[in-house]
């Protein structure tokens, strides 16, 4: 029996909408896989999660493609002592906007990420050591081609949809181009077909944070180790594209954070902030450069908590799979990388995302209608910034369910 037919292995909860416990599992390909620039490895593992049931069509399925920093856990929880939410459980669930009562609802971590997929931190297993910047460079394309190996393995013969938003936009727009009779249904939001100069800027600036870190050590350093610091200023500074000035300003405005009387204070603005970042404050006297306003310490606790659960290299390797997704480019223009796309297609941007501006997405939209392609645009106003697609919305919830009905 595989993966697709299984049951559940824990019970629904009963509380109306949720997915309830879940557990992980991995896809393990023993055939070398080869990269677009030609580099290979002997095989790679996909960890993933599975919501509701394949029905005996195997038309049912719906593939969750992950943004940057997310991962295969996007709805339910792990345990009863580990509630954390998956990251668009508000999306996915019984009778939500993504049906786990209709659909059978899939999710990887993405080929070379670090949270199960196989990615830089992994051991080669000819060596016995990580990869390191061994691995070879990963593109959006080899995230997707080996997640139709996977889903393969499961007996899936279609997507009934493929969903993302960002980098998963991106996925998204490539699973409609290589395998246009496979999926059936696209819907990209908050993404791009490739990056403007200034996200990329911003993406350099981050793997120069993380680069320049004497701990990153040329990519060679222990687990739970490496430039930790430099991660996360890289992920301070990403997390500021993600939202929008008035957010913040709604947010935090210019709210100060109570004095320190000791390095063992934890600043007011996050019960769970991190007043000190193994570094980040050592090197400057408390008096003058501490925390002084709650924007601050946000944006240190949001440093702090991504450092303990992302690798550092697979942050150099995804970010640079960004930079390099550019699809009129690989094909000449974007009208004819969409020439063979035979999915319905719905693009959503948002007003206040300037990571992935409206403009982006319309021109998304545009190239598929020139195409001949069956194409809907969708431009939501908000002032919530790029994350607004995992943020509560009723209006994005009504797109996607009519979307999939």
């Amino acid at each position: 029996m595989n993966d697709a037919d299984a049951e559940p292995p824990f019970p629904a909860r009963s509380e109306p909408g949720e997915v309830g416990l879940v557990e992980p599992r991995d896809f393990v390909s023993n055939a070398p896989f080869t990269f677009d620039n030609g580099l290979a490895i002997p095989g790679f593992t996909l960890r993933y999660e599975t919501y509701g049931h394949l029905n005996a069509a195997r038309d049912n399925a719906v593939l969750i493609c992950h943004a940057l920093s997310g991962d295969h856990h996007c709805a339910g929880i792990h345990s009863l002592t580990d509630k954390k939410p998956g990251w668009w459980n508000n999306l996915i669930g019984p009778g939500k906007a993504v049906d786990t009562n209709k659909f059978f609802v899939l999710c990887a971590n993405v080929l070379g990420g670090c949270q199960g997929s196989t990615g830089p931190s992994s051991l080669d297993p000819r060596t016995g050591r990580p990869y390191g910047i061994t691995f070879p460079a990963v593109t959006i394309r080899d995230m997707v081609r080996s997640q139709k190996l996977w889903l393969d393995s499961l007996g899936i013969t279609s997507l009934y949809a493929a969903i993302g938003g960002s980098m998963g936009g991106m996925q998204v727009l490539q699973w409609a181009i290589e395998y246009p009779s496979f999926v059936k249904r696209a819907l990209a939001m908050a993404t791009t077909a490739r990056e403007g100069a200034q996200a990329i800027a911003f993406n350099e600036v981050g793997r120069q944070a993380i680069l320049q870190d004497p701990e990153w050590n040329h990519g060679y350093y222990p687990k739970g180790g490496g430039p930790r610091v430099g991660l996360a200023i890289a992920r301070m500074m990403a997390h500021i594209t993600y939202l929008s000035d008035a957010s913040m300003d709604r947010k935090f405005g210019r709210k100060a954070v109570r004095p320190r009387s000791s390095a063992a204070d934890t600043p007011a603005a996050a019960p769970a902030a991190i007043d000190s970042m193994e570094g980040l404050d050592a090197v400057a006297p408390a008096a003058t450069f501490d925390v002084r306003f709650e924007v601050e310490s946000y944006l240190r606790y949001q440093g702090r908590s991504f450092i303990n659960r992302f690798d550092a290299n697979s942050y150099l390797y995804i970010t640079r799979a960004l930079d390099q997704f550019d699809l009129a480019a690989a094909h000449g223009s974007l009208e004819q990388a969409f020439s063979g796309v035979q999915a319905a297609t719905l693009v959503v941007g948002f007003t206040s995302d300037w990571l992935f501006p409206p403009e982006q997405n319309r021109a998304i939209a545009l190239a598929l209608l020139r195409a001949g392609k069956r194409v809907s645009y969708a431009e939501l106003a908000t002032d919530l910034g790029h994350d607004s697609f995992l943020l509560e919305s009723p209006q994005l919830y009504e797109l996607v369910r009519g979307f999939l009905t």
